[in-house]
C-alpha cells in the first residue's frame, strides 16, 4: 500500500449463513435514516406531526430507488441491452448504479403524494426535508467507496484513493496479474462529493436559520449548491458517459437544474408559511393554529385547556356578588314601600273613625 494515499476496502459484501450483508446497501439505508430523523426534527419545528415524515417518507423513499435505478439504466443502457449483456442485471441495485436526478425527480413525486394523503404543503415539506436528503447523499457515497467505484482520473496527489477491481458476486477484490490487488490510484471523486454535500447540508441549515426561508426556496437552494458542486467533480470522472454539447450527460443535467432553481429562487420570495396544513380542516387539534406556532388565526376564538375550563366552570360556580346587592336592594324597596302604604292606610283608617265619631256627636 502506498503510504500517501487513501485505501479502499477489498471486501464490499459479507455473510450471514446464505444472507448477503452488502456495504453498498448498508450505507443507502444509514443514510435514508439520517435524512427521516433530521426531516422529522426540521418538520416538527414547522409545526408538523412527528408520524407525518415516516408516512410521507415511505413513498419517497420507494419512488426514488425505483426513480434513480430507471435514470440509471437508462443514461447506460450499454450496461445491459445488447450483444453479450443481460437485461436482468439492470434489477441487480446491489452492485451500484442510482442516478441522483432520477432519484430527485420519483422522490418528490412520492412527497407529492404522501403530502396530499396527509393534507399537508408539499412545498413546505420539501424545504424541511432537503438537508435531509443532501446528507443522506453524502453518506450513501461511502457505498461507491466500498464498490471500489465511481472515482476521477489518475493522479499522484497525495490524498489520491487506491482502487481495486472487485468481484460484485463475491464482494472481493481480484488479484491482478502481477498479485497484486491494486489497480491504480486516482482522485476520490466519490470523497469529494460526500464532503461537499456536507457543506451543503450546513449552509442549507444556516440559511434557512438566518433568513427564514419559505415557498420551496430551501428545496431550490440545495439543488443550485449541489449541482454547482456536482458539475466539478463530474468533470473529473473517468467513466464512460454520454455526451451533449460536450459536455459529459450529467454536467449538462447540473446546468439545466441550476438554471431552474436559480429560476425559482428569483421568482419565489415569499417568506415561511405560517402553516403546514393545506386547508384549515387539516388541523387535527381543531384550535385555529395548525401550524402550532401558538399563534391563533384572526378572528379564532382561543382554544379551551383543561385550565381554563376548569377556572370558567369555578366562575360559573361563585355567587354573583352584584347580583345578590341589586336583589337585596330591590327587596329593601320592596319592604320600605309596603310599610309606606300600610302606614298610609292607618292614617286613612283614623281618619275615617274620627269622622265617624263626629257624625254620632252631631246626631
Amino acid at each position: 500500500m502506498n503510504l500517501a494515499s487513501i485505501p479502499s476496502p477489498t471486501r464490499s459484501v459479507w455473510h450471514l449463513g446464505p444472507l448477503p450483508i452488502r456495504a453498498y446497501a448498508l450505507c443507502i439505508v444509514l443514510g435514508i435514516v439520517v435524512a427521516i430523523a433530521l426531516t422529522s426534527r426540521r418538520w416538527r419545528a414547522r409545526g408538523g406531526q412527528p408520524d407525518q415524515v415516516g408516512d410521507i417518507a415511505a413513498w419517497a423513499v420507494v419512488l426514488g430507488i425505483v426513480g434513480g435505478r430507471l435514470y440509471h439504466v437508462v443514461t447506460s443502457s450499454e450496461l445491459y441491452f445488447g450483444a453479450g449483456r443481460n437485461p436482468l442485471d439492470a434489477f441487480r441495485i446491489w452492485e451500484g448504479g442510482l442516478g441522483i436526478w432520477g432519484a430527485v425527480a420519483l422522490g418528490a413525486l412520492g412527497v407529492l403524494i404522501g403530502c396530499r394523503r396527509k393534507r399537508v404543503k408539499f412545498r413546505v415539506f420539501a424545504d424541511a426535508a432537503a438537508p435531509g436528503i443532501v446528507l443522506a447523499q453524502a453518506i450513501g457515497r461511502w457505498g461507491n467507496w466500498f464498490n471500489n467505484e465511481l472515482y476521477g482520473r489518475a493522479t499522484d496527489l497525495p490524498w489520491k484513493l487506491e482502487i481495486h477491481q472487485i468481484d460484485l458476486n463475491t464482494g472481493k477484490a481480484v488479484p491482478q496479474p502481477d498479485g497484486s490487488l491494486v489497480v491504480g490510484y486516482f482522485q476520490p471523486t466519490f470523497l469529494y462529493e460526500s464532503l461537499w454535500c456536507v457543506l451543503v447540508c450546513l449552509a442549507l441549515l444556516y440559511a434557512d436559520r438566518r433568513f427564514r426561508l419559505g415557498d420551496g426556496r430551501v428545496f431550490a437552494l440545495y439543488v443550485v449548491l449541489y449541482s454547482a458542486g456536482r458539475f466539478w467533480i463530474e468533470s473529473l470522472r473517468v467513466d464512460e458517459a454520454h455526451h451533449i454539447a460536450g459536455l459529459r450527460l450529467n454536467e449538462f443535467t447540473c446546468l439545466l437544474v441550476i438554471a431552474g432553481g436559480l429560476a425559482w429562487l428569483f421568482t419565489h420570495r415569499g417568506g415561511r408559511e405560517a402553516s403546514v396544513w393545506t386547508d384549515a380542516g387539516g388541523d387535527p387539534a381543531g384550535d385555529g393554529d395548525p401550524a402550532g406556532d401558538g399563534d391563533s388565526a384572526p378572528g379564532t376564538p382561543e382554544p379551551r385547556t383543561a385550565e381554563t375550563t376548569s377556572e370558567h366552570t369555578a366562575k360559573q360556580m361563585e355567587p354573583d356578588t352584584d347580583s345578590n346587592r341589586d336583589a337585596e336592594s330591590g327587596a329593601v324597596l320592596d319592604t320600605e314601600r309596603r310599610s309606606v302604604t300600610a302606614s298610609e292606610g292607618e292614617r286613612d283608617d283614623s281618619h275615617t273613625d274620627r269622622g265617624v265619631r263626629a257624625d254620632d256627636t252631631r246626631r
